[in-house]
This record gives C-alpha cells, sequence and structure tokens, in this order.
C-alpha cells in the first residue's frame, strides 16, 4: 500500500513542531500520535499528559486493520476521522449521541447511546472526546465485562467529571489512550485515531 499523501501546510506544521520539540525519547509510533495532537491544538502541553497503555498502539493498529468497528462519542469527532476511515481501512463508524433519540433517565445522550454501542459492539475501538459520562459508564462495563475493547481512546475535555472519568479509564485493565488532567477534546480525539489509521495504513506497504 502506498503512502498517504501529506498536504504540504500539513508536512510544514509537522516540520515545525519537530524543530520546538527537538530532542525526546518517544517512540516512533506515540510520538506520530503526539505530533498530530500538538498540530490539532498547538499546544505543546500534550507532550506530558498524553499516556499509553503498554500495549495500545499495537492493539489499535490490529484493530484498525481488521476492520474493527470504531464507536465514537460525538458527531464531531466522527466528522474528524470520518475522511480518514474512508481513506484507509473503512471501518463501520459509529457516533453513540446518533443511536438513540433521548437519554434515559439519569443519562446523558452520549452516554445512553455508548450503552447502546456497547451491547452491538463491546469488542470495538471506542473514542470518547468530549463526554465525560460516556467514559464511565464504559469502564463500568468493562469491569463486569469478559470482553474487552480492542482500543479505547479516552481524551473527554472540561471541568466536571473530567478528570474522575480519566482516572477510572486509567484503572481500567484494558488497552488505552488518555489525556491527563482537563484538557482534551474532539479535535484530540480525532487527531488520535487518525494518526493510528496513517499508522496502520503505512504499516501495510
Amino acid at each position: 500500500m502506498a503512502s498517504l499523501p501529506h498536504h504540504p501546510i500539513l508536512a510544514q506544521s509537522f516540520a515545525v513542531i519537530d524543530q520546538e520539540m527537538g530532542d525526546h525519547d518517544l517512540p516512533p509510533a506515540e510520538y506520530a500520535v503526539l505530533r498530530r495532537v500538538i498540530h490539532s491544538t498547538a499546544d505543546f502541553d500534550f507532550a506530558q499528559l498524553l499516556r499509553f497503555s503498554p500495549d495500545a498502539i499495537a492493539q489499535g493498529l490490529a484493530a484498525l486493520t481488521a476492520k474493527t468497528p470504531i464507536v465514537v462519542d460525538v458527531g464531531m469527532v466522527r466528522q474528524g476521522v470520518q475522511a480518514m476511515v474512508q481513506r484507509t481501512f473503512d471501518n463501520p463508524l459509529l457516533a453513540a449521541i446518533d443511536l438513540v433519540a433521548a437519554p434515559r433517565p439519569g443519562c446523558t445522550r452520549s452516554e445512553t447511546g455508548l450503552l447502546r454501542a456497547w451491547q452491538q459492539y463491546p469488542e470495538a475501538i471506542f473514542v470518547i472526546g468530549n463526554a465525560p459520562t460516556a467514559l464511565v459508564a464504559l469502564c463500568d462495563r468493562i469491569a463486569t465485562s469478559e470482553v474487552k475493547p480492542a482500543l479505547v481512546i479516552g481524551v473527554p475535555v472540561g471541568f466536571i467529571g473530567v478528570i474522575a472519568a480519566k482516572q477510572a479509564l486509567a484503572q481500567t485493565p484494558v488497552p488505552q489512550i488518555r489525556v491527563d488532567g482537563r484538557k482534551g477534546g474532539s479535535s484530540v480525539a480525532a487527531a488520535i485515531l487518525n494518526a493510528l489509521l496513517v499508522l496502520a495504513w503505512e504499516a501495510q506497504s
């Protein structure tokens, strides 16, 4: 398979990021993910905040190559990854928030939709960029199930429940990529998944 072409501005941006990052000891695949996150945010703080479980990238690349379904929490994440998914492995791509018309009592709509997606695709790649409630619900399901997701990308952003949700993910025995602290968001989630798609695609060439 041929390498995916980089837009000239993207290549120039990566060069600037490489220069400003300078020397580092990150493995090449982890740095490729970090570089896309920094490109999408212009925020070098992610170099200290991005966390990978030991097998996260390998498991993620294998799952993407196998066309494992991808479940994202909100439409903004889906929009951010849809083009790259279609250009590479064309995995089934679902936004949890679109799976339900209304939330369950006491739940958010994204949480309700994610639980519905879990019933159908518990071994999916789950990407949470916006809704900490969805991430907590996912961690609760993982804790009581013998079936595990292929990968969890947990990077919700905000002030209420965000740090606790990420801490719950950190304690969950599943391949994961997360951002510690309050930072994250849909653009970060999309950047991480897009970076993994590029890595998986180029590994096939």
